[in-house]
């Protein structure tokens, strides 16, 4: 019994350590705004989310600055669903990730506190620090950039974005890095 706490509190010391990936702020651009009622819409809709901190408009580029609270589970098709059920689309999404030593293998994809990322444009590579990426999966670019994306994306699970992963069903978000 002694040895089963003891390995809990290292696997949760484990867990903790782990946690290489949190994603601080993003920028989200939405289509078809028209005015500030729109905005205004958009913004109180994704405000309802409770991983978000702030949300700030800019009426010029249609864009919304997301931040995110500190070491909350954040869910991307949430914060779409947020703007889809506004009466909008998204029109791109590219967020400031946070990551300890997570290695990408040489399919693209990594594993970072159970969401699964391929990148596009990184294989075998190691990323540390605030790294900018940006989603194109579907409904988080325009359609005819998800057609142009789909020709390099390389990757089953792209056009779905549901794949396998150790042997179960998966959500994956294909990312670009800036």
């Amino acid at each position: 019994m002694k040895t089963i706490k003891i390995f809990s509190i290292i696997m949760l010391f484990f867990a903790v350590n782990v946690s290489a990936q949190q994603i601080s702020t993003a920028d989200l651009q939405v289509t078809g705004l028209t005015c500030s009622m729109c905005s205004n819409a958009t913004q109180k809709s994704l405000e309802t989310l409770n991983f978000i901190s702030s949300v700030k408009p800019d009426l010029n580029k249609n864009t919304f600055v997301l931040t995110f609270k500190k070491d909350a589970n954040i869910n991307l098709d949430l914060v779409r669903k947020k703007v889809q059920d506004a009466g909008f689309s998204v029109g791109g999404l590219t967020a400031s990730f946070n990551f300890n030593q997570v290695k990408i293998d040489d399919k693209g994809q990594a594993v970072v506190d159970g969401n699964v990322y391929r990148f596009v444009n990184a294989k075998s590579k190691t990323l540390n620090g605030t790294v900018k990426a940006s989603v194109v999966d579907k409904n988080f670019i325009s359609g005819s950039a998800f057609k142009k994306q789909a020709t390099t994306a390389n990757s089953d699970a792209y056009a779905s974005g549901i794949g396998v992963v150790n042997g179960k069903k998966t959500r994956i978000y294909h990312l670009v890095l800036s």
